[in-house]
């Protein structure tokens, strides 16, 4: 079975948090300030952090389960 879940380039996200405000899991959060960091055990891969990205740096990856 697998799983997608949201990946994010920590080397590009620029922390705006607009991906935070459309999260239906609350699975994304920037503990550090610096970039968004996704709780892989909340993400159910809906992919509407990927659409509001405005820097296009989260994407959906398939993982095994």
């Amino acid at each position: 079975m697998r799983k997608r879940n949201a990946v994010v380039n920590i080397k590009e996200c620029v922390a705006c948090g607009c991906c935070i405000k459309v999260c239906p899991r609350s699975a994304i959060s920037i503990p550090d300030g610096i970039h968004a960091r996704i709780n892989l055990e909340l993400c159910v891969g809906c992919g509407q952090c990927v659409k509001e990205c405005p820097a296009s740096v989260i994407r959906l990856e398939g993982t095994e389960q």
